[in-house]
């Protein structure tokens, strides 16, 4: 396995992980679906699976995660905004 190959499969898996916690943290409570936190594990998640799923053909998947990131991305510029 070639270094690109590797690192692609590197970000699908922390994608994996960081989606995966995210939704653990949301439903034990130890934050909420409006947090910081849970926003950019989604967001940093959903980047992993974009770059993964486009560089294995699952365009369904790629679009999923690109709308999944981008609600992310809005919801932490409206909460930047809110706060300021």
């Amino acid at each position: 396995m070639d270094a690109l190959t590797l690192a692609i499969e590197a970000a699908g898996w922390m994608g994996a992980v960081l989606v995966l916690g995210s939704y653990i943290g949301v439903s034990t409570g130890k934050f909420t679906g409006l947090s910081r936190t849970y926003q950019w594990m989604n967001v940093i998640g959903a980047a992993g699976f974009i770059v993964n799923t486009w560089w294995h053909g699952a365009i369904p998947s790629a679009v999923l995660n690109v709308i999944w990131c981008a609600v992310g991305i809005v919801t932490l510029w409206r909460m930047n905004r809110a706060r300021a």
